[in-house]
């Protein structure tokens, strides 16, 4: 059975659960910041990707280890991690390539998933090992979504929320079609000269999901513009922003990636899909992004 463990610091607190090193809950002050899961709209609240981000066409690529077959946003997710180092206010859970991965993933490695806070914000750092022999390609995100309209923010709507910017730019994003496929040769216009997105459901309705590369700061925060609640993060090592809703869902997944979907016009073949990331044998890698509610 998956096991839930809570870290705190000062009126922070976050718990994670065992079953995919998955993200449950993250409170300030009591309030609940994280989406909590509803059958009706969506019901994981801040999965992990690993290897992948997004979809392979057809669940299949092709790699120098051998095929890769792969459901959306990886394999991670859906295995249970066990805990190597805990403290009150950090948590590191691990996950280790089994024969089982290795049938759809024929590359051996190592994901430690780290969540640490110090009162004010979270940390969430992957680091990624290859154990094997082989050069490994991957890639990797997060997906936490959080309650629209946040806690303590009486009286508001979702249509009440922006994402606000570092400074105004001007954005595109790729069509996603029905295989969850990009297409970067049919952008979408998202932003011209503006430093904040009204957010609607008719805005995820359009546009699916918003594939942004090149935020200014790599940084973001999700404001409630009557109340002034919400969250920031902070993503420097992530080149790409994922930014998703489910129909008529009163949350917002933003999503700090290494990489994004494969591509319509991109061969299958895994190590030469955008943002793919490698490691060499014995090599080890970390990235991270914060999350900070208010």
């Amino acid at each position: 059975m998956p096991t839930i463990t809570t870290i705190r610091k000062g009126a922070l607190e976050a718990s994670v659960s065992s079953m995919g090193a998955q993200l449950m809950s993250l409170r300030l002050d009591g309030g609940e910041y994280l989406w909590q899961g509803d059958e009706r709209f969506w019901p994981r609240r801040a999965p992990i990707l690993f290897p992948i981000v997004g979809c392979l066409r057809d669940g299949f690529a092709k790699s120098a280890a051998g095929e890769v077959r792969l459901g959306r946003h990886g394999l991670a997710r859906n295995h249970e991690h066990r805990i190597v180092e805990r403290t009150e206010d950090s948590v590191t859970f691990r996950l280790d390539s089994t024969p089982e991965t290795m049938r759809a993933y024929p590359y051996a490695f190592r994901l430690n998933m780290t969540y640490a806070v110090d009162g004010e914000r979270m940390l969430q750092r992957f680091t990624v090992t290859n154990t094997g022999d082989e050069t490994m390609p991957f890639t990797l995100g997060g997906h936490p979504a959080f309650n629209v309209p946040a806690p303590g923010a009486d009286g508001e709507a979702f249509d009440d929320y922006e994402l606000r910017f570092a400074r105004p730019w001007t954005a595109t994003s790729p069509t996603l079609d029905a295989g969850g496929l990009c297409d970067f040769d049919r952008p979408l216009s998202v932003l011209e000269d503006a430093d904040s997105l009204p957010l609607s459901h008719e805005l995820f309705d359009t546009y699916l999901t918003l594939t942004l590369q090149d935020v200014p700061g790599r940084t973001v925060t999700l404001l409630g513009t009557k109340g002034g609640h919400g969250v920031k993060l902070d993503f420097d090592d992530f080149p790409y922003l994922g930014v998703w809703s489910a129909p008529g869902a009163p949350f917002v997944a933003i999503e700090p990636w290494r990489g994004v979907a494969t591509c319509r016009d991109e061969p299958d073949i895994f190590e030469e899909k955008r943002g793919m990331e490698s490691l060499d044998p014995g090599e080890r890698a970390s990235y991270e992004f914060s999350v900070s509610p208010f």
